[in-house]
């Protein structure tokens, strides 16, 4: 130490500790620019958009304060029962602090993964915060569960919607009751706090204001050089969507070709992330022409662009032009999620127009039968869908953000909670995992197309009741009549798997086979057989209600592909002669993947 001229005391600073105190000050002003610029720029969300209506509460509310009063027992038992075990909690605690020893009371609350750091067990404030949040959760829903007087689907969506604000409050997800984030940081002397404040604003900047965390890394992969890499040819092109057809690996093919139509929410290449998990690959190895859709990516353009443009110049198109390039009559055809709804219109359109294009269908995790349209359905009802009809006829299109952020939603801690706390409290880049890259890769749906698909098919339910109007006719599901396949995944938190059951059994079709694959909507589909993973159930008795079906179908170990590859075989003909990508009409004109994946425009 030294003193200057005043005798007050210096405290030197080393030159490491000061230069490295500038250079987190001088990033700490670069990131506050940068943060005040990009709120003067914040998107604007329509509050329609971001909660239910409040009327859901305020029913709520009188149906919970109506039970009090003419139950008042009810309230006493909850409150007291809360009380109890919270006062107990806290004298639990305090005993243990008094022994003299840091640990924590006995901990009889059920395990979740969100809390597997060890000090949520042994260090009492950790420990403290740990108990009391899972009671005062344990508290709201059997409150909730509790409350008489609501509709099922009020009750169902004020049961998500809290147990969203509960998931919301963890202790997990605050710097100051995080012990990886704090641990972490103090590690790293703060270093870690530093890039977490980057990573937050850098994904609030590529998201117009919306903090939207980024689940992969955006430089690790390139669509057609480390993904959807598969060989093969664009050979038509069309203002809706490229046919891709893949090289063959086999000297001879089935007669028959197959054609993907994959879900136009997203983009196809989740068939074909990399060579060990492409479905598209292994479908060619199989020794079947193969052709993939590649919808077009749509922007305020395609407004007037509805689900009969999607049959007109999709479907029936598609099929008219593969029936060409293939020199046959009849192709096979797979339809994931909302791209199998739509083949399930197509089908209906083409029977009564006396289109015999089809020989069999292949349906992956569709809804056809929207009477229960599962946890999905808690963003389908009015409040929701009216704000998104005012959003799109003042855009002309859906933007992707608000469907990603919806299905995020159903899987809050997996797809928001836990990559934030990752990138923003412990400054963690990014994985390089492609199945989150191309989740982070959305594509927009045109205006008219979205309102019709949520108000005729998932709200009114029109193909599997009334029918349907589309292309100029009446679509009904019991019109769906060419041999089919429905492959369902048993967690899916998109297309419940019971109600793609029940549509399967509305279908005309005598020839029905249904399979239920484990695991969700994306890794249920695509499961190679080389993992030997999630299983899957079989059941040729389609006319028992779905529980009962599942309760006497037999279990298999592994992928459901092999199965289905034998089922499509018996449906594709003889072997001929393998055919090169293109015809004489239809020759190739870019290379696989494709323009319109990259959303280029042509």
């Amino acid at each position: 130490m030294t003193t200057d001229g005043s005798g007050k005391t210096e405290i030197p600073i080393p030159d490491a500790a000061l230069s490295k105190l500038e250079a987190n000050t001088a990033k700490i002003q670069d990131l506050t620019t940068r943060l005040m610029a990009m709120m003067a720029n914040k998107r604007t969300v329509p509050v329609d958009l971001q909660a239910p209506a409040p009327d859901l509460y305020a029913k709520a509310q009188l149906a919970y304060w109506q039970d009090m009063v003419q139950n008042p027992a009810k309230l006493i038992e909850q409150q007291v029962g809360y009380w109890g075990q919270t006062l107990q909690h806290f004298v639990e605690a305090q005993q243990a602090l008094a022994s003299g020893k840091l640990e924590a009371p006995e901990d009889r609350t059920p395990g979740d993964r969100r809390f597997k750091n060890p000090l949520w067990q042994t260090h009492p404030y950790f420990n403290f915060l740990k108990q009391q949040y899972l009671r005062n959760a344990e508290a709201v829903e059997q409150t909730l569960s509790g409350i008489e007087g609501l509709a099922p689907e009020e009750k169902k969506r004020l049961e998500y919607f809290s147990g969203q604000i509960i998931d919301m409050l963890s202790p997990t997800n605050f710097l100051a009751t995080n012990p990886d984030a704090l641990t972490k940081a103090v590690e790293t002397e703060g270093e870690s706090l530093v890039r977490g404040l980057e990573n937050m604003i850098a994904d609030m900047e590529a998201n117009d204001g919306e903090l939207v965390v980024s689940l992969a890394d955006k430089d690790a992969f390139t669509v057609g050089e480390n993904i959807a890499t598969s060989e093969g040819e664009v050979v038509f092109r069309n203002h809706l969507f490229e046919l891709i057809q893949y090289a063959p690996t086999t000297e001879q093919v089935h007669k028959t070709p197959l054609i993907i139509f994959p879900p136009w929410i997203n983009k196809f290449y989740i068939l074909d992330l990399k060579e060990q998990n492409s479905l598209i690959k292994w479908i060619v190895d199989q020794g079947v022409t193969l052709i993939v859709v590649s919808w077009v990516n749509p922007d305020a353009s395609y407004r007037e662009t509805g689900m009969t443009d999607y049959v007109e110049d999709g479907y029936i198109t598609a099929f008219e032009t593969v029936r060409e390039i293939c020199g046959v009559k009849k192709v096979n055809a797979v339809g994931y999620c909302i791209a199998g709804t739509t083949l399930s219109l197509s089908l209906s359109v083409m029977k009564q127009r006396g289109l015999d294009y089809v020989n069999s269908a292949t349906f992956f995790t569709t809804l056809t039968d929207f009477s229960d349209r599962g946890e999905v359905g808690v963003f389908l009802e009015d409040d929701f869908v009216d704000g998104i009809e005012n959003e799109v006829e003042r855009s002309g299109y859906l933007d992707k953000f608000y469907m990603s952020r919806t299905f995020s939603y159903l899987r809050s801690n997996d797809l928001i909670y836990q990559p934030a706390i990752r990138s923003y409290m412990m400054g963690e880049a990014p994985p390089a995992f492609d199945l989150l890259y191309w989740n982070g890769d959305g594509t927009n749906l045109p205006a008219k197309m979205a309102v019709e698909y949520l108000r005729g098919l998932c709200q009114q339910d029109k193909f599997a009741g009334e029918g349907f109007e589309v292309a100029g006719h009446l679509a009904r599901i019991e019109e769906v009549d060419v041999p089919l396949c429905a492959i369902a995944c048993e967690s899916d938190h998109i297309a419940a798997w019971k109600s793609s059951y029940r549509g399967v059994q509305k279908m005309g079709a005598t020839d029905k086979t249904f399979i239920l694959s484990g695991s969700g909507h994306i890794a249920g589909i695509v499961n190679p057989p080389a993992k030997k993973k999630y299983g899957h159930w079989t059941n040729d008795d389609l006319s028992l209600p779905p529980e009962a079906w599942k309760a006497a179908a037999k279990q298999h170990e592994g992928s459901w592909w092999p199965r289905w590859g034998k089922w499509l075989a018996k449906r594709s003909g003889k072997k001929v002669e393998a055919r090169a990508p293109g015809s004489e009409t239809h020759p190739p004109i870019a290379p696989a993947p494709g323009k319109y994946v990259v959303n280029e425009r042509i």
